[in-house]
Parts: structure tokens; C-alpha cells; sequence
């Protein structure tokens, strides 16, 4: 075998690019490919997708989808015949439990593989994905450097519990628990000694219900979901295994992709958008799209449409993998469905597109060779990791919150731009909250979370501020949580991500945090700073982002702490003319404390003020700003934004709520670029907002907005007001609250959640009715008192005109203008 590679490398070096096709057509070590399904069609048109990729992509060595079915769902299962397949015994209720858990058919049907298959006895390595991927090149696992004893895995950063009690309790070696998964690359020898463990563990942890709050292992349902996964981790923990853990190799389709990385694996599990096109595998669980003749999944934008819908390079390379995927399992479904004798579709601008060598020449296999930039970079990152003080370490990203839905729905924005920004490692959410709030507390699955003691009312002074638990979350953060990165970075909950913050691009260093300037902090250059540090010459007024490197984070951290009680305490001098507070009431000593406990250690910032932008604030040409801070209001044209405006309101718990759509970009018809600039960023913003709650109400399964009712009475306030003199209806739904609703403040528009009322469309239809009845018993009465008068005996002239006239002023209202000319507006007041 060694005499084969030394070979192969020689041909390499004497004949440039023949490795590429020495990798397709041979490989040193025997590779196998493994997958696990369940008898379903959901599971039926994933695996033709990842199949199909698999041979576009030339993977090395046989596939197995390892299929889990029972005795009754075997016999009426149709998709035998879509992959080479090895059957196991289905555990998806298990045998002693009784517990229905699908995802242990995982573990399960590794482990029936390992002793019954006669493949598992002729591999070397073997590579292990989910149904839900599409492989965009060669996964060999010596190419991304696995090892024996040292797989290869992706990074699943929201597996918190490898940091806390949860990997305490359930092994033995809490600090090997790596949090992987999604793509393993390991040696059989490996995979035989870790296989039972990993079964062994999700038993283990899924019946350990105590412990599966999402503040202890990430999952947002809280509901042992993911026990499997950990089982993984605490398993490899187990029998010693370390990872060489890669954030590159595989990418979420929506994610924006790094800069010079090519991911090879897409993991399809979450739903993308592309423009106004989306994708969820959800909505598909039930859908036989396998068996109904070319019938393909909705097709999303051509290249050429989404060329114009991002300007920025990173987020556009990341719509044009977000489109490769569904285009490779539509590609995947239209050579199934030939294969399955169906007839030949009529042709379409689509299909044409998916047969065309353009495509083609799109999804070419990526290929991992040593001259590759994705491997350089791997090398240096791993090297990094291993090494602290060199480029590229690790990051961890923190934001601090209460316990109130005000915090909550700024929670879904920042989690969902995070995502989607390419930020890398872990973010931890900061939450602070008293034993009772906590206890009342709705939103522990909205992100990976820290819990700390709320000092929202000082415990010693009684003083009452909020902003005080910043610093404290931070503080007991440190000291209460496991901590393996380097750089800590530090936002706000009320900020959107646009693109990564990194310490390599923007020159953190040991003693020099980066931060973004807050000008307003005048008390910087002051008596306030003489008065509260001992190196006022050291003061920056900075704020809202802050890249601190660990060591100097834990020195700071409890100064900073130290400092905002003080400078709270000064009331003295709380004037607006000392410190810039525009409300002289100390708000913004948190502040203060951050600058003056800096300055007490010395710390010399980096202040750089293109990562932040206030929303509605005109930006500098060319410049990728990677925050928005939506902490002032912001407008555009008569549509306008206010946080404040909101701190009432549950959007988060409410379905399909969301704050009012800014305005289309294609309006705006301001002539100067800057005011065109400013609103873009501005729309975007909202947008995002809005985006974020959407994603957020598919995953709380919210009911189609369309066919929703209301859930109680006190959830909605409806309004009926009738207007006399313009005589329509006008109608008020507004979510329950103390205050006032909000309005915006330059067109008088309501700006609370848009939520319908089936109900008071009923109202208003039987009010309609009954005002028709009102009329027509109104005719009938006229009529019969017309027919009586013609039954009475003629009479002198004079006499009947004068009869009739009073017959007329009986039966009708005055119409001096003092009453009303129509009765039946009188009965519609009565029924309002």
C-alpha cells in the first residue's frame, strides 16, 4: 500500500493535474458511504437527491442507505430500488422504552451494519452524511486530514451541553466532547469501538429528561430532539477520539459561505430563500414527489436573476449555492423519473436549463487537492486552534438579554442574521432573570443561552437599572461557563449581523479590543473621567461592538462591573453637560463603566467606524458595514421604525405577527445617491426583521395565516367605531397592552402586528343583515297603514288633505332638520 502512494505522488509531481484524475478513478484506501432513512416517501426523494450527487460528485467507493422499517412498513414500501441498500430492524419506537424516537435509527443501524454486513469487513474508511445533503465533491477522508484516532467531522456549535452539566453527567471525559457532526470522515477500527457507545449514549441521554432544556443543550425545542447527536459526542468521548473539526467543509443552504472557502457537502436541514422563491423540507414530509411523473420541486431563480439580487460578493456566491442544491435534486428527480419509464416531459425553459452544459459546468465536482486555498486555510485554522496567539482563532460571540418578549423578538432577529452573516463559533445568548421571571419565562428555545441572577434592581443599593446587567451577565458568564475560545466578541441584543466580526480583519490583540466609536461619551475628556479612573488619558469613548481578547475580558470584566455601579452612584453629576445624556438619569453610566474600567487596565482600543451603522444614518460609499444597531428610530419616505415602540408587544408568541413591511427599494425616487444609500440599509433592516419572525412562526408550526383563527378574546381588542356622518365602518385589531397603540407618527397608521379577524368579519355580516330586516319590517309597517287609509270612505277635499297631512307627520319624523331623515341609521346605531 505504501509503495501505491509513494507512486501515485511521484506521478503527481512529474505530471501536473494528473492527481485530479488519479482521485476519480483510484484510491489508496477503500472508502464506504453510509447513510440512514426511514421507510418513508419524505426519506424516498432525499435519498434519490444525495444518490444522485453522490455519483455527480465522483465520491469514492460504494454507498449504503441503511434502512429502518418495520415489518408492516416494508410491506408497503415502493423504494426498494432506490439505492443499494442494507436493510435493520427499525428502533424508531423502542423495544424497552417504548420511547418513539426515530433519529437512534441512526447509532441503530450503524451498529447492525458493523455486524452483519459483509461490506464492513473490507473498508479502511468510511464517510458518514444525512439523507437531507448533497455532496458537491470527493469526501475522502486522508484528504481532510483524518487520521486514525483523529476524525474528520463538520462543526455543530449550538451542542452547548460538551460545555456544561449535561457532558458532566453523562461521561466521563467532559473535556474530549467535540460538537460535530453532520459529516464524519473516520477509520473503521475507529467506527467499530465507537458505534456501540454512541447507541449506548442516545439511549442515555434521551431518557434523561431532566436535563434536556434548551439552556443545556441547544435544542430549541427542548424536547431530547438531538439526543442523538449528543450521544455521538459522548460517545467519541468515551472511547478518546479527537476531532479535526472543520467549519468549511460543509454550508446550510441561506448561510453565506466564506470568503475563498468552497464547501463540498450541502446539509439542506433548514428552510432558504432565494429573492421571493423558498425552500423548506418541511413542507415536503408527506410529499410522493418520487412517484409522480416529472413532477420536480418549485424551480428557483436562473443565475442570471440572482446576479442582480445582491450586490455583495460572499452573499451572492451564497443565493448561488442555495440555488445548486434544489437544482441538483430536481436534476436528481428528472433522471429518476426517466429511469422509472415515465413518459417524456414537455419541454420548459426549467428543464431545458437543468440539461444544458451550462449546468453542467456549474456543478462540476470540487476537488480537494494540496494546492488547494480551502486546504491551506483548513491547515492554518487547525493550526491556529491548536496554537493560541496565531491567526485565526477562536471566537465566541455573546449578547445580553432580560426575561421579557421585548428582548425576546430582538433575540430572533440577532439569531437569524448570526446565522446567516457567517460569523464564526459559538454565540452565547446572556440571560437575565429573577426566580420568578424565570420561572414564567417563555423563550428558552429562541438560542443557545447562559442564565444569570438579575440585577435590574441593585441588590444592595435597590437602585433600579437595567443596563447594570451587561456587565454582571458578562461577568458571571466567565466564571460559571467553560470557555475555549480566544476572542470574545460583544453585541446587543437590538443589532443585526451583515457579515462576519472577526479579530484578524479588524487587528484585535492581546490589550488592544476593538470597538466602534461612541462620540456622545463627552465624559471621556472631562471632570467625569478624572473623578472615576486613574488614567483619564486612557479613556475611549467607545462602544456597541467590542472584540476583547479572553485574558484581558476576564482582568475587565468585574472593573467594568465596579465602574458602571459608581459612576450610577454619582448623581451628582448626572448633567447632560458632563456626561451627554440627553436625560441627565445616569442611563448611560453602563457606558462609563465600560470606558473607565478600560482605562483603569490600560486598554488601548482600535476604533473602527465601519463595522457598525445606525439604521436611517447616510453611509460611507463603499464600505460593508457588518452591523446594524436599530437603536433610534429610522424612517423612510412615511414608513418609519421605532423599537421603543414595541416593548409591549409579544411578536414572538403571537403567530404570524410582524412589524409593518418597509417600503419596495424600487420606490424610493430620492435623486441623491447618499439618501438612497441610507434607505436601502434601512429597508434592509426591517426586512430582516420581519424575515426572521417568519422563520421563527414556521418553527413554532403556526397555523397557515390565511386560515387562522383567533386563540382567546384577550389576545385581540377589537374596535368598532360607526361614523355618522361618513356612515362606513372602521375597524381597530390592536394586541393587549396598557398603553396607547403605537402610531406612526407621520401618517397616523396603526404599527401593530398584522393580525386578522375572522370573527369580527361575522360581526360585521350579521349587522348588515339585521339592518335589512330592520328596513324591510319598516316597508312593510308603511304599507299596511297605505292599504287601511284606502278602505276608509271618500271625504270633502279639504278634509282629506288635511287628514293625510296628519297621517304623513304620524307615520314619518320631523324633517325640520331636528331628527334624522332615515329611521334606519337610528337602528344601526342601536346595533353598534
Amino acid at each position: 500500500m505504501e509503495k501505491f502512494v509513494i507512486f501515485s505522488l511521484l506521478v503527481c509531481i512529474i505530471s501536473n493535474g494528473f492527481c485530479e484524475e488519479l482521485n476519480q478513478t483510484a484510491a489508496p484506501w477503500r472508502i464506504h458511504t453510509l447513510f440512514s432513512v426511514e421507510c418513508q416517501d419524505y426519506f424516498d426523494w432525499q435519498t434519490v437527491g444525495l444518490v444522485h450527487s453522490y455519483k455527480k460528485a465522483k465520491q469514492p467507493g460504494p454507498i449504503t442507505r441503511l434502512l429502518s422499517c418495520t415489518y408492516e412498513e416494508k410491506k408497503k414500501y415502493k423504494g426498494m430500488n432506490l439505492a443499494p441498500t442494507f436493510e435493520v430492524p427499525s428502533m424508531s419506537r423502542h423495544p424497552k422504552t417504548k420511547d418513539w424516537y426515530p433519529a437512534i435509527n441512526k447509532p441503530a443501524g450503524i451498529v447492525h451494519w458493523l455486524k452483519y454486513s459483509k461490506d464492513a469487513q473490507n473498508v479502511d474508511w468510511v464517510v458518514i452524511l444525512d439523507a437531507d445533503q448533497i455532496i458537491r465533491g470527493p469526501i475522502v477522508p486522508w484528504e481532510l486530514g483524518a487520521e486514525k484516532g483523529k476524525p474528520v467531522a463538520a462543526y455543530y456549535g449550538y451542542l452547548v451541553g460538551c460545555d456544561n452539566l449535561l457532558a458532566q453527567l453523562h461521561t466521563k471525559h467532559p473535556e474530549l466532547c467535540d460538537k460535530v457532526g453532520g459529516l464524519l470522515a473516520m477509520h473503521i477500527d475507529d467506527l467499530k469501538a465507537l458505534a456501540p457507545k454512541w447507541l449506548s449514549k442516545t439511549e442515555e441521554v434521551r431518557e434523561d429528561r431532566a436535563h434536556w432544556s434548551t439552556n443545556l443543550t441547544g435544542d430549541i425545542y427542548g424536547k431530547g430532539w438531538i439526543s442523538e447527536m449528543y450521544g455521538y459526542s459522548f460517545g467519541a468521548a468515551e472511547v478518546g477520539l479527537r476531532h479535526k473539526i472543520s467549519d468549511d467543509l460543509m454550508i446550510y443552504p441561506g448561510y453565506v459561505p466564506r470568503a475563498g472557502v468552497e464547501p463540498i457537502l450541502f446539509h439542506y436541514g433548514l428552510p432558504f430563500t432565494v429573492g421571493n422563491w423558498s425552500f423548506s423540507k418541511l413542507d415536503h414530509h408527506e410529499d410522493a414527489i418520487v412517484y409522480d411523473c416529472n413532477r420536480l420541486f418549485p424551480e428557483p431563480p436562473y443565475p442570471r436573476e440572482v446576479q442582480v439580487l445582491e450586490a455583495e460578493p460572499n452573499k451572492r456566491r451564497g443565493l448561488f449555492l442555495s440555488i445548486e442544491c434544489i437544482n441538483t435534486l430536481n436534476e436528481g428527480l428528472v433522471i429518476h423519473h426517466a429511469s422509472r419509464g415515465c413518459s417524456k416531459p414537455n419541454w420548459s425553459k426549467y428543464l431545458s436549463f437543468l440539461k444544458s452544459k451550462t449546468f453542467a459546468n456549474l456543478t462540476q465536482p470540487r476537488y480537494l487537492t494540496h494546492g488547494n486555498p480551502q486546504i491551506e486555510k483548513a491547515e492554518v485554522q487547525q493550526y491556529a486552534f491548536d496554537n493560541p496567539g496565531k491567526p485565526y482563532p477562536k471566537i465566541h460571540t455573546v449578547f445580553s438579554t432580560e426575561c421579557t418578549t421585548y428582548f425576546d423578538w430582538q433575540t430572533v432577529g440577532f439569531m437569524h442574521s448570526f446565522r446567516l452573516s457567517g460569523q464564526p463559533g459559538d454565540v452565547t445568548r446572556l440571560l437575565s432573570c429573577t426566580d420568578e421571571d424565570l420561572k414564567q419565562y417563555a423563550g428558552h428555545d429562541l438560542a443557545p443561552t447562559h442564565n444569570v441572577p438579575s440585577m435590574s434592581r441593585h441588590p444592595l443599593t435597590g437602585d433600579w437599572y437595567p443596563a447594570i446587567n451587561k456587565p454582571a451577565a458578562v461577568l458571571h458568564w466567565l466564571n460559571h461557563a467553560k470557555i475555549d475560545a480566544e476572542y470574545v466578541v460583544i453585541l446587543d441584543a437590538d443589532m443585526i449581523m451583515r457579515g462576519p466580526i472577526t479579530p484578524w480583519e479588524f487587528n484585535a490583540a492581546r490589550g488592544h479590543p476593538v470597538s466602534t466609536p461612541y462620540d456622545y461619551l463627552i465624559g471621556c475628556h472631562n471632570e467625569l473621567a478624572k473623578l472615576h479612573t486613574s488614567h483619564p488619558d486612557a479613556c475611549d469613548k467607545v462602544g456597541g461592538v467590542i472584540i476583547m481578547h479572553i485574558d484581558d475580558l476576564r482582568k475587565f470584566a468585574l472593573l467594568w462591573l465596579h465602574k458602571t455601579e459608581e459612576v450610577r452612584a454619582d448623581k451628582a453629576h448626572y448633567s447632560k453637560n458632563i456626561t451627554g445624556d440627553i436625560y441627565e438619569s445616569g442611563w448611560i453610566s453602563e457606558m462609563y463603566g465600560y470606558s473607565f474600567g478600560a482605562a483603569e487596565l490600560n486598554l488601548r482600543h482600535v476604533i473602527n467606524d465601519k463595522i457598525l451603522i445606525y439604521p436611517g444614518y447616510v453611509p460611507e460609499p463603499g464600505v460593508n458595514y457588518r452591523v446594524f444597531h436599530y437603536g433610534l428610530q429610522f424612517t423612510v419616505g412615511n414608513w418609519s421604525f421605532d423599537k421603543a415602540n414595541w416593548r409591549n408587544f409579544d411578536m414572538v408568541n403571537t403567530c404570524w405577527a410582524k412589524f409593518p413591511d418597509p417600503p419596495n427599494a424600487s420606490t424610493l425616487d430620492s435623486t441623491d445617491t447618499n439618501i438612497i444609500s441610507r434607505d436601502q440599509l434601512s429597508i434592509e433592516c426591517g426586512r430582516t426583521l420581519n424575515e426572521a419572525l417568519r422563520l421563527h412562526h414556521i418553527r413554532r408550526n403556526c397555523l397557515d395565516p390565511a386560515r387562522k383563527a383567533p386563540q382567546t378574546k384577550q389576545e385581540i381588542i377589537k374596535e368598532v367605531t360607526y361614523s355618522r356622518r361618513i356612515g362606513k365602518i372602521d375597524e381597530r385589531r390592536d394586541v393587549v397592552t396598557d398603553d396607547s397603540p403605537p402610531q406612526d407618527t407621520k401618517t397616523g397608521e396603526s404599527t401593530h402586528p398584522n393580525i386578522t379577524d375572522p370573527m369580527f368579519s361575522s360581526f360585521r355580516f350579521w349587522i348588515v343583515v339585521l339592518w335589512a330586516f330592520s328596513v324591510m319590517g319598516f316597508l312593510i309597517i308603511v304599507s299596511m297603514v297605505l292599504s287601511g287609509r284606502k278602505g276608509e270612505g271618500s271625504r270633502g277635499k279639504g278634509s282629506h288633505h288635511r287628514n293625510k297631512r296628519r297621517a304623513s307627520y304620524s307615520a314619518f319624523p320631523d324633517t325640520t332638520g331636528r331628527h334624522d331623515k332615515h329611521p334606519h341609521n337610528n337602528a344601526s346605531d342601536i346595533l353598534l
